[in-house]
């Protein structure tokens, strides 16, 4: 009888201490719950997630001046290649390259007419890639600004993430990306934002590459 006298006396001493201890459990629970609330709420509200985005730089396009015979291409697709490096050749005009840069593209007309200012070499300046989302009107564009601070990913690297500055933000939409907004039937436009990155910190970085970002307003 003693023995189960103590037990008894024991068990009445601990349920406090187990309660006090569920109390606080709860209560630290709640704690981190509301501020990891408050955490993505504080992000959310002052960034901007683009899905629809791209490593991208602007196309450099070698034409000849005069129509002719595009006779001979000396480059091809993935040629890095120096200023002024002749590219091509149409009737008696060297086409040469007007930026050192990468060639992403060639004519496949060799023999064959092409018009003044048609494009036979198309060709980027890698130090001059950007990361491009497209933002529609209604979806923060109105607090980007440039110099606000950007990371992104790309798809062919997971989760990796990297650093950007807006530099630019387009001041028209692009027409061929308009969607509607099913609730009035009204037209949203989406506008370019582009964020500048250092391409030799990040040299895995390639022109056309699917990418994500997120833009932090000021």
């Amino acid at each position: 009888m003693a023995e189960e006298s103590q037990k008894e006396s024991t068990e009445k001493k601990s349920n406090p201490a187990r309660a006090m201890w569920i109390r606080t459990s709860i209560i630290a629970v709640i704690i981190v719950a509301a501020a990891s609330g408050f955490i993505y709420w504080r992000i959310t509200s002052q960034s901007v997630a683009v899905d629809n985005a791209s490593i991208e730089a602007p196309e450099i396009d070698l034409a000849p001046s005069q129509a002719g015979i595009l006779e001979e291409i000396y480059v091809q697709a993935g040629d890095e290649v120096n200023q002024n490096a002749t590219v091509a050749r149409v009737g008696d005009e060297l086409i040469k390259a007007k930026v050192a840069g990468l060639v992403i593209s060639t004519s496949q007309k060799i023999g064959e007419q092409v018009n003044t200012n048609e494009t036979v070499v198309a060709m980027i300046d890698p130090g001059a890639l950007r990361v491009v989302g497209q933002v529609d009107e209604d979806k923060g564009l109105s607090r980007i600004q440039v110099g606000d601070s950007v990371s992104f990913t790309v798809d062919a690297f997971g989760n990796k993430q990297y650093s950007a500055v807006v530099d630019e933000i387009s001041p028209t939409s692009e027409q061929s990306q308009i969607v509607f907004n099913i609730s009035d039937q009204r037209q949203v436009k989406q506008f370019d934002v582009k964020a500048r990155f250092d391409p030799s910190v990040y040299p895995e970085l390639k022109n056309g590459m699917s990418a994500r970002m997120w833009i932090y307003t000021q």
